[in-house]
């Protein structure tokens, strides 16, 4: 079985204080064009959200199971321990609720490239890494998050039996690397979105 956690409980400070999860692209919400394309690529998909109100936030989602940080405040260490209690398979990929493009190719890619390992994480160079874009080892991840000094996903990383995937190979299933698409803000979603009058022919068409 292969299993995915989507982290949804950001407090949404860089977007202005909206739902990143609920911005538009191309007539469907974030969460809904995350969830469909995980769809393609898992058996099990857990959304996890800071706390039960934001869980019903979700209840559109249907049989997409939501469930509440068990660890709260903690950033995206917190929401990646209650994630990986939840799911059921050996290998989990995790994504963030603000990258509307990720391709279901990549997503098979990093699966089969942490076999043997701890982590597959896309990297861009040794300081720019993926890390909630990529595939990890439920055990690997539950044996760090149960006892750890630092909230840094950076740091675990490093603690872990982690194969990095450089670009070039991505770049083999997804040419501009599309899926790493991150709305961070308004101006980000502006820059994407069809509505805003920019050009997206070339996004619309990949993703």
């Amino acid at each position: 079985m292969r299993s995915a956690i989507v982290l949804v409980g950001g407090a949404a400070r860089r977007a202005g204080g909206r739902e990143k999860y609920f911005f538009t692209f191309q007539g469907k919400t974030f969460i809904d064009r995350l969830i469909d394309t995980l769809k393609e690529a898992v058996d099990e998909i857990v959304v996890v959200a800071r706390d039960p109100g934001q869980c019903e936030r979700f209840n559109h989602l249907g049989n997409i199971q939501c469930i509440p940080d068990l660890r709260r405040g903690l950033g995206p260490i917190g929401g990646l321990h209650a994630g990986a209690l939840a799911v059921h398979g050996e290998y989990v990929f995790v994504a963030a609720c603000d990258m509307p493009c990720i391709h279901p190719g990549v997503v098979r890619l990093l699966f089969d490239a942490a076999a043997g390992y701890d982590a597959a994480i896309p990297s861009w160079n040794a300081d720019m890494l993926e890390p909630l874009h990529a595939v990890y080892r439920r055990s690997a991840l539950l044996e760090y998050l149960e006892e750890h000094d630092s909230l840094s996903v950076r740091a675990m990383i490093w603690s872990l039996n982690t194969r990095y995937v450089g670009m070039e190979e991505i770049r083999e299933i997804d040419p501009d690397l599309l899926t790493f698409t991150n709305i961070n803000n308004l101006e980000d979603l502006e820059s994407i979105d069809p509505a805003a009058g920019h050009d997206t022919d070339d996004l619309r068409d990949a993703c």
